[in-house]
This record gives structure tokens, sequence and C-alpha cells, in this order.
């Protein structure tokens, strides 16, 4: 990859060769498929890839699309089932290629979740596995306690966190929550899916997210406190992992982390019981430690990088929705209601009750006790049933206000879009498990087809899926290994109004529409970087729309 990616000077926005916009990934034959054109034609056929006409139909007007700047049309093609691969056609434009098929999203399902493996740390990635992207083993010296450098720590393993080499608690939880929620509602759909990693014993996708909880026990100090992250100093220049010698720090406790970290333990611990009694029993026992913790240590104990540090902070302005999502996994691993009474003493604090991000994460706590208790609803039960209905309605509107179907306010076009929009896809399939809205599976569907293709770029932000797609990620093996093509299923961060960093600012004008503010370039870190907890809740929402 050439320099010239860190010029701003001479950084460029690669523009798509299609006029129609598609899920490049493809839909399955009974869903929804609806392309999106910004122009005006009133008649559109959808042809296969021998470029025979297969379907014929009228475009519908939609109208001008703030988000976007653009005046857009929509062609319907629902009613073609048939299996194949097809290209949607009008006023002498086309669509990138997409496949129609019942395994339309095996290949997506599978590379979103092999891309944890390429993230792996602390191990080589062997060419048996890794193909061409295998490299040596990396960040696997003794780290440094930042409180007292003369204490050093084995804290090899887990993944890199995004496109630096620093590892987190409280993202990496999350990221991992996303997914064993995933297999816990979906499990038929992963304990077939082989991902091609050393084997576990166990479902693929299970291996992998234990490589990251051995690595979370890792960061629990022996009173039950957990530390922040492990980084070096400074973000390492985009060189390979293996490459990256500076001294490993260890950072101080957080509550935050602490509290993160007793819920995903908890929820592991009850997955994992069936397939790993002794590792079940370690992350059960490591819960209930830190939850100990907690209780010793009631005042929210926040994370602020030292002077020096300029590696990724993860603050938070307090943990209420933190503590919330602790207690309620440990009522849901126990039983015990002492758990219980602490998540609703919680529920009065101020916090969003079905957010899935990593900053708040008062929806995994909900989602935690609402399987705790089903079958036998109670008045909290039904509140936050409905708490996830009112908010699934409120993102109705707003799909049904953009031309591209996106559930996505104004103000979402932030750092990080695109895991907002899979987020909301996770309510979505929410709503749909918990209160039987079968209409959400549409909904959820369209932040997905956002995501492929469908949008106002026309560019799928997955690495490797479609004909025209992001390549040049932030993300430094990606630009490090001399490969053209980068590794497959990394989602990009996506859309980015605040044009936060001088990249992004050189070659996207300050007054451009909001879903239009990205482009495809390896040095912009506010736009088209990757992390754990971007790819996570597409996993989920494959998950639930296989």
């Amino acid at each position: 990859m050439d320099k010239k990616y860190f010029d701003s000077s001479a950084a460029e926005i690669k523009y798509t060769p299609f006029g129609i916009f598609v899920d490049q990934a493809g839909y399955t034959p009974d869903r929804r498929k609806i392309a999106v054109m910004p122009f005006d034609a009133e008649d559109f056929t959808v042809c296969d890839d021998k470029g025979d006409t297969v379907f014929e139909g009228k475009t519908v007007y939609f109208g001008y699309d703030e988000d976007s700047g653009d005046t857009v049309r929509t062609a319907d093609f629902s009613e073609l089932k048939t299996e194949g691969i097809y290209r949607v056609h009008a006023g002498g434009r086309t669509s990138a290629l997409f496949r129609i098929g019942s395994d339309a999203y095996d290949k997506l399902l599978y590379d979103i979740s092999k891309a944890y493996y390429y993230l792996r740390c602390g191990c080589a990635l062997e060419p048996e596995y890794a193909g061409v992207y295998h490299h040596k083993p990396c960040h696997c010296s003794a780290a440094t306690l930042y409180e007292d450098s003369s204490v050093t720590l084995d804290v090899s393993g887990g993944w890199h966190d995004a496109g630096d080499y620093g590892r987190y608690v409280t993202a990496g939880a999350v990221a991992a929550a996303h997914l064993l929620y995933a297999y816990k509602l979906f499990p038929n759909v992963f304990d077939g899916l082989k991902l091609d990693i050393p084997d576990g014993g166990m479902p693929d996708i299970l291996t992998e997210i234990r490589y990251e909880l051995e690595w979370l026990l890792k960061m629990q100090r022996e009173d039950g406190g957990v530390y922040h992250k492990v980084t070096t100093m400074h973000h390492a220049p985009f060189i390979m992992p293996e490459e990256d010698n500076a001294p490993i720090v260890v950072f101080p406790v957080s509550s935050m982390a602490v509290a993160d970290f007793v819920a995903v333990t908890a929820l592991a611990s009850g997955i994992y019981k069936k397939f790993d009694n002794n590792f079940a029993e370690t992350l059960c026992k490591a819960a209930k430690k830190s939850a100990d913790w907690l209780e010793e240590h009631p005042e929210f104990i926040g994370f602020k990088n030292p002077e020096g540090c300029n590696t990724g902070g993860y603050y938070e302005r307090d943990d209420n929705s933190n503590r919330y999502w602790a207690y309620s996994e440990m009522y849901a691993l126990t039983g015990d209601t002492l758990y219980k009474d602490k998540m609703l003493a919680q529920m009065e604090k101020d916090f969003p009750l079905t957010e899935f991000g990593y900053g708040e994460v008062g929806g995994l706590g909900s989602l935690a006790y609402l399987l705790a208790e089903r079958g036998s609803y109670d008045e909290t039960a039904d509140k936050l049933k409905k708490t996830f209905a009112d908010q699934a309605e409120v993102l109705k509107k707003l799909s049904a206000k953009s031309g591209y179907g996106l559930a996505l306010e104004r103000s979402g076009y932030h750092w990080g879009s695109n895991m907002t929009v899979m987020k909301n896809g996770m309510i979505f399939a929410v709503n749909c498990l918990l209160n039987g809205d079968k209409s959400a599976k549409e909904y959820a569907a369209n932040q997905l087809d956002y995501l492929m293709g469908k949008n106002a770029l026309g560019i799928s932000y997955v690495s490797g899926t479609g004909e025209f797609r992001v390549n040049e990620l932030h993300l430094r093996p990606a630009f490090a290994d001399g490969i053209d093509e980068c590794m497959p299923g990394m989602v990009s961060g996506g859309p980015n109004k605040g044009l936060n960093d001088p990249f992004a600012q050189a070659v996207i004008p300050s007054d451009t529409p909001p879903m239009k503010c990205f482009a495809d370039l390896a040095a912009s870190y506010s736009m088209n970087e990757i992390t754990i907890y971007w790819n996570s809740p597409a996993v989920f929402v494959l998950a639930f729309l296989k």
C-alpha cells in the first residue's frame, strides 16, 4: 500500500461506478427487495448474470432525502424469488451484482465472524487458518503496571480492539456479549458454522469468544478489581503487530471495567457450562469476586488517560448502566434475588434501557433480565418489553422518513455511525423476539441493506463483500502486510459528519450531507477504522435474519 494514503494532500475519494444502490450481499427469497436510485426513471428491469431480463417493474417516487441530499426513487422487486445472481437496470444505469438465495448471508456471516481470528493478539496466525494474512506472535512480553512499574503481569491474548493494537476491557466485554447473545438466541445458526480456526471442542464462535474471555480473566486483580486497558503509551506506527515492541502497560482499575467484566463473565458462564463445566465455573467465580468488589466500591471510578498516553480512553461519565448490566447478569446466572434487588435499584437511575453500545449497556442488562424471567413476566419485565417496543416504534418512524430505509437520527452520523445502525438493527431484532413484532424483521434487514450498499454512496461497508466495497481500512496489519486486498469481514466505522481527522477534512467539504461524509481512506481513523464492537452487532443481526 502506497504511503500516499497518509498524505492528506494526496487523499482522494473513490466514487462508485454503479448508479443504483442495493444490498451487495444479497437477499433471501422471501424478504422485501428494494433498490434505491437517486435519479429520475419510471421503469426498471432486473437481469440475471447472463443478461436476460427476469423482472420488470415501475419505480416509486420517494422524494427528497435530507440526510443524503438525494431526490430518490425506489424499485421494488420483492416478487423475484428465484435463486440466482442479478443486477437492477434503469435509466441507462445499473446496480452492483447481488445474489438472491437462502444462503445469501452465509458468506457474510462467516467473514464478519472470522474477522475476530485475524485480530487475535499474543499468538501466531498460522497459514492454515489465516492464509495470506498469517503473521508471527505479537505482544507476548510481560506488561508493567502503570501505578507501579516494578510489577509485571502476563496479559497476553485477546483481540486487538481496533485499527490499533490496544486491548480494552469495556470494549472487549461488550463485543463478546453481542456475540454471546447471538449464540444464546440463535444457537442453530452457529452450531454448524465452521470458521476455519483452531478447534476448541465447541462451536467455533464460542471458541473464538473464549480467546477473548481468557484474556479478560487475566485483567482481574486478586481483590476483584479489573484493569481498564492494556496498551503501549502511544499508538504503534503502521507496522505489523509482531514488530510493535514498545513496552506494554496495564492501566488502573475502573468501575466500568469491573462491572462489564462481571456481566460478560456471568453471561458466558451460563453458556459455556454445556461445553466446558470447569471453564464455566472459573467464569462464575471470577464474576462473583468482581461483583463483591462492586459492593465494596459503590463510588464511580472513571478512567482518564495519564499524561503522555494517547491510546484509546473509553471514557464514561458514570457507571450506572454498567452496574445495571452486571447485577442483571448475576441474577440471570444465579437466581439470587439480592442481585435482582440491586438491579432494580440501578434501574431508577437515568440511563437508556435499550442501548447496546460500549458506553451505554442498558439494553444488555434489560435483555439479561427478560430472558431470565421468560415465561413468568412480572411488572419489571413488562416495563422493559414496552421500552423496547417504544424504541422500535421511534426507529420505524426514522426508517420511514429515509429514502434508504435507514433508522438513524441526523445526529447519529458520528464516529462509528455504522455501529449505531447495527445496534438499531439489534433493537428491532430484540423487539421481534420479545414482543412478537414480525414487522421488525424487515426493519432490521433494512439496516443491514444500508451497511451492505443501499446507501447514498453505494458502498459496502464490509471488506471482502460487494463489487464496490471498503478496502483501504484504518487497520495497521492491513496497511503493513503488503497485500492489496484487506482481510475480509471488517466493518468500517462509516459516515461521520464531524470529520474528526485531517484526512477526512482534506477530501470532504464541510457542507456535505451526512450520509455522504465518508471516504475509503486508510488514514482516516474517524471514518474508516474498524473495531471489535462494530463487527459484533452485525453478527447478531445476521444471525437473527438467517
